[in-house]
């Protein structure tokens, strides 16, 4: 009887498996990384410490999956910003070429909005609705308010910003509007059944007019996934591979839709750093990254620990203030960079001589040929920088500053914008009373008798005429400019448009009335226009292009930049929040003390935690200068002057982590 052969299977060979790629993976990357971007099928999260490449990681993962034979299309990538989802994109392109164009790529709310508009019909969604901003938003709460009552002067009721706060936040925490007033809007309780109305009347207000808000995107498109299987079980077949950047930052509902998407496969790989979670008050979910290995059991953790960005004694200072946080992922970041610089804790002895030191620091890098767009200085809140802005404006250091006013929200801008969108979506109510009320001599009760009939009719234009001539209007300049704008709106209406040629039309349409408006600055509001009408130009879409303006909008003004007008770039103040994710050669975190950093209002213990974790990004926001500075005498409102101490998360560390030095003026001989 013949001997059985029992075949027996050769073990992989690793080498010879990577010779059948075309990247050299192993010799690109570190050991953490590899592991990460060789990471095929199932859950698994990367812990990413500040500045360890993981965007690197990301972009290399993306080529893997495609080298490895995954279509493109079946990639899902989602970020924060829609620029990030660009830049991850084009880098991928560079690697693996044309292929890398196909992944779906972008934030949460923009492919929120795409699904949408493509399969929103099952809940009731039509594909041209609006997205109402934040502003937007309070300008229909407070019209509601005013309808119900609730805005008269005999009595006091919450602002329209506090009541969309509320709203908002109870969107993004994933909890009943009752609840989120009674656990974070406690002085709003008296007002709780008014609210609540109000709330459900905003509701009803957007659904009748084709009104999404920002927050909406995110909550029908999980109700969406949630109460319509076939487009749930599409997209997830569709989806095959999805990662998400800055998984940190992430909401319930941003969870929630995650785990729906990768119903099917389970192949969710999630990028982000816990240190890094500072974005509670937009309704970021710190426990999204903690929980994520319970989320999605059997879940592979990496840690990316090896940073790319900061000298030793930078990263010595980070581990330190982030090691005594009460939950976290344990990591201690490291890097080969070779300098011995450390940070300094810089003790002034008021506000004043604070900016005088870091006025006379930067001019004195600027003499070592450190460039002003080097150099950023930053704080917990905005007014914080006040005196430090009178002092670079007095030694002529030019400088922009970050986290203020936002281009999208200026008053021209949005005039401007109302325009199109009545075009896009004829019963935007909020845009016919912004367009309206620009019309000299229709005020606010004529526009809204107006904005009926308008909505109501087949032909918007044609209805504003008739309307304006059996309301009561007998003024010639209103009547002639309602026929402008009648007008206008055809115009602009007409088919096979550019964008751009459409904005041209309203600009000079708008441009005599912003300059009747705003006499004292319309030529740097003119700036902004010429921007908008440059960034019109990258369209062929009105609605794309009104989505973008929408979803994520340009961050400054582009006057403010250009005023700056320095040859030698800029000085960049900013607030910590504004900051992430960006990096300088030489930092200056001022106001690091304690009552300023963390702030008074900062009295739980999880809020105590963010703040530790904010005072982690600042610090390691630097590459080789980092400078920490509070003023010994510091005016309180309620108690005069008190003296100033270093922040909670500074005060004890050792003097070889964070050197101190005290500031004196200087003996005139």
């Amino acid at each position: 009887m013949a001997d059985r052969i029992i075949q027996l299977r050769k073990t992989p060979d690793a080498a010879a498996d990577e010779r059948n790629y075309r990247i050299k993976y192993a010799e690109l990357l570190n050991a953490a990384q590899l592991a990460a971007v060789t990471h095929r099928d199932g859950p698994m999260l990367v812990v990413a410490g500040a500045g360890s490449g993981k965007t690197r990681t990301l972009i290399y993962r993306v080529a893997r999956l495609i080298e490895s034979g995954v279509p493109a299309g079946a990639i899902l990538l989602l970020t924060f910003t829609r620029r990030a989802a660009q830049e991850m994109l084009r880098r991928v392109e560079r690697l693996v070429g044309d292929r890398g164009g196909e992944v779906a790529g972008g934030t949460f709310h923009s492919f929120a909005n795409l699904v949408l508009r493509h399969f929103g019909t099952p809940i009731g969604l039509k594909p041209n609705f609006t997205i109402l901003d934040r502003s937007d938003m309070e300008d229909v709460v407070n019209l509601l308010r005013t309808r119900m009552g609730f805005g008269s002067k005999d009595r006091r009721f919450p602002k329209k910003s506090t009541i969309a706060e509320a709203i908002s936040m109870a969107r993004n925490k994933h909890r009943e509007l009752k609840d989120e007033i009674e656990a974070d809007f406690a002085h709003l309780l008296e007002h709780e059944a008014e609210i609540l109305a109000l709330a459900a009347n905003y509701e009803n207000y957007k659904r009748e007019r084709a009104m999404l808000d920002y927050d909406d995107l995110l909550y029908r498109l999980a109700e969406l996934l949630q109460q319509h299987e076939p487009t749930r079980r599409r997209l997830s077949d569709t989806y095959r591979y999805i990662m998400i950047d800055e998984y940190q930052d992430t909401n319930l509902i941003q969870a929630e839709l995650v785990q729906l998407l990768a119903m099917t496969h389970r192949n969710v790989m999630a990028v982000g750093d816990d240190a890094q979670s500072i974005y509670s008050f937009r309704g970021a979910n710190f426990r999204n990254i903690l929980d994520f290995p319970q989320i999605f059991p059997g879940a592979k953790v990496v840690k990316l620990e090896e940073n790319y960005r900061s000298l030793q004694g930078i990263l010595d200072l980070a581990n330190e203030v982030i090691s005594h946080a009460s939950e976290k992922y344990t990591k201690a970041l490291f890097t080969q960079r070779v300098g011995d610089l450390r940070p300094l804790l810089v003790r002034a002895q008021d506000e004043h001589t604070q900016s005088r030191f870091v006025a006379q620091r930067i001019l004195e890098l600027r003499e070592e040929g450190v460039e002003l767009s080097e150099i950023a200085v930053l704080f917990r809140s905005s007014f914080h920088a006040f005196d430090l802005e009178l002092e670079l404006q007095r030694r002529d250091i030019p400088f922009v500053k970050r986290g203020g006013f936002k281009f999208i929200e200026t008053a021209h801008i949005k005039d401007v914008l109302a325009h199109l969108r009545v075009i896009t979506n004829p019963v935007d109510a909020v845009s016919w009373m912004r367009v309206l009320t620009l019309v000299n001599g229709v005020g606010n009760r004529r526009a809204e008798r107006l904005i009926e009939e308008i909505i109501a009719a087949p032909q918007p234009e044609k209805a504003l005429m008739e309307g304006a001539a059996n309301s009561g209007i007998r003024a010639a300049t209103a009547l002639d400019g309602c026929a402008r704008l009648s007008n206008l709106l055809g115009e602009l209406r007409t088919e096979g448009r550019r964008p751009a040629d459409q904005l041209a039309e309203v600009m000079d349409y708008y441009g005599p009335i912003m300059r009747e408006a705003y006499p004292d600055d319309y030529p740097k509001r003119e700036r902004d226009l010429e921007h908008f009408q440059n960034l019109a130009e990258r369209y062929r879409s009105l609605d794309s292009m009104l989505a973008d303006m929408a979803l994520e909008p340009p961050n400054d003004s582009i006057g403010d930049v250009l005023a700056v007008e320095a040859d030698e770039g800029y000085v960049t103040l900013s607030t910590i929040h504004s900051a992430k994710g960006l990096e300088w050669r030489v930092v200056f975190v001022i106001w690091a003390a304690e009552g300023r950093f963390p702030g008074p209002m900062s009295v739980g213990v999880e809020e105590i935690e963010e703040e530790r974790r904010l005072m982690y990004v600042a610090g390691t926001r630097a590459r080789d200068e980092l400078y920490l500075s509070y003023p010994i005498n510091m005016f309180d409102r309620a108690m005069g002057y008190v003296m100033g101490r270093p922040s909670r998360f500074l005060e004890d560390l050792a003097p070889d982590v964070l050197p101190t030095a005290l500031l004196q003026e200087e003996e005139q001989s």
